[in-house]
């Protein structure tokens, strides 16, 4: 699955996301249950954008210089993820690119798609992300309280028993900004491909 050329401000970008979870993690204490091993978000596909699939892909092949049998453990994962999710993949199975219509049916097909597949960057013994320095956003996001859709969601396993006014005191702003949005826009300007995917998709190739 092709994807543009990484920004040169990504970097930036993981910083400001990086910074704004320490904050949160701070703020939150106990309340996040967020540690190594803890994987039940990383089983369950979700979508992820461009930048994402840029960032992951040049991770992995950082990790093919460092250890070519670990990436590809890595890489053999996503292949048969990929394997078995294409029949039934809510969009093009051969770009990996995903419906981006908004009907009903294709909100149903999503919602009922490869809920049980795991990450194949998860290693399948530990529980550790293998590629968590090059992980996307909606990794680096995911536990403490994030407005979505002006709600404030947190991981389930967290924040058990904390009141509305303690989830708010620990809200995570991630990319006050919008750099995120700028550097999607950047790399579509350069001919990189546009649209959401999957990460077994990004690392399959």
């Amino acid at each position: 699955m092709p994807c543009g050329v990484r920004p040169s401000r990504d970097q930036q970008l993981v910083q400001i996301v990086n910074a704004a979870l320490s904050d949160s993690a701070r703020r939150s204490g106990a309340w996040l249950a967020c540690r190594p091993g803890c994987s039940q978000c990383c089983v369950g596909v979700f979508a992820i954008n461009q930048l994402d699939a840029a960032r992951l892909q040049s991770g992995l092949a950082e990790l093919e210089a460092l250890d070519p049998v670990r990436a590809l453990r890595i890489r053999e994962r996503a292949r048969m993820a990929v394997a078995r999710m294409a029949p039934q993949f809510p969009g093009d199975s051969s770009t990996g690119i995903l419906d981006d219509s908004e009907s009903e049916e294709a909100a149903r097909r999503w919602n009922d798609f490869a809920n049980d597949e795991p990450c194949p960057a998860l290693h399948p013994e530990n529980g550790t992300c293998e590629l968590y320095e090059s992980r996307p956003v909606i990794c680096r996001t995911f536990g403490p309280p994030i407005e979505e859709d002006g709600d404030l969601g947190v991981c389930e396993l967290c924040f058990d028993g904390a009141t509305d006014e303690e989830v708010e005191a620990c809200e995570m702003h991630p990319d006050p900004g919008n750099l995120q949005a700028t550097l999607l826009k950047e790399m579509e300007s350069k001919g990189g491909t546009s649209g959401e995917t999957i990460i077994a998709f990004v690392l399959a190739e």
